[in-house]
């Protein structure tokens, strides 16, 4: 790495590297808020859009990551998996505050293997098993027992905790990225940002204005 003063050849923050891969760098990061964040450093915003190019965002948690791209979990028939479905397009973004790192991710999704769904469901603690049968994601709720009388009848149906079946509706989203920014907060406003673009399987990178 050709670096200077604590800065690479573009001029930026040494904690950007120069990888060709930006994956590469977003695990380095991640790794870096692993140590540094209180909670949920895999904690990240995703936004999808209805049929009338409603935006809609939501905090989910990152449970697998490979140079393919990012995968979360989820009920299908939530309101986040109806939009993707039907708007397989989504973007990401991770914020760690105590490392003062961004990062944006856009993309399509593309649902998981039956094996990773069931390998990951099947590490999940009971509780979240029984809870992933229990509640009818993102549709009205009456009241709160209705929802309480329906954890205790799949605990009564699954009593086995390592014998409790993923549900048909639950499985995984990857987000396959064409674009992922890195972005450092800096004083005065003057933040910096590399962005890397693929194109025909290749990626390109590019500083970006604050």
């Amino acid at each position: 790495m050709n670096q200077k003063n604590g800065k690479n050849s573009l001029g930026i923050d040494s904690c950007f590297e120069e990888a060709d891969n930006p994956i590469d760098l977003f695990k380095k990061w991640f790794s870096e808020a692993e140590k540094t964040e209180i909670n949920d450093p895999n904690a990240v915003a995703v936004a999808s859009s209805d049929k009338n190019n409603q935006p809609n965002v939501r905090m989910v948690l990152l449970k697998g990551l490979s140079h393919k791209g990012f995968v979360f979990y989820t009920n299908f028939n939530s309101k986040k998996g109806s939009e993707l479905k039907n708007n397989q397009k989504a973007s990401m973004c991770f914020h760690w505050k105590s490392l003062r790192r961004q990062v944006r991710i856009l993309g399509e999704v593309e649902e998981v293997t039956a094996k990773e769904a069931d390998d990951y469901y099947n590490s999940r603690p009971y509780k979240n098993k029984i809870g992933a049968w229990a509640s009818s994601q993102s549709q009205v709720l009456d009241k709160r027992e209705t929802f309480l009388e329906k954890i205790k009848k799949f605990e009564k149906k699954y009593p086995d905790e390592n014998n409790v079946p993923r549900p048909p509706h639950w499985s995984g989203w990857r987000l396959l990225p064409d674009e992922i920014e890195f972005w450092v907060d800096g004083e005065g406003r003057i933040h910096e940002r590399l962005n890397y673009k693929k194109s025909n399987h290749k990626w390109t990178k590019n500083l970006l204005y604050p």
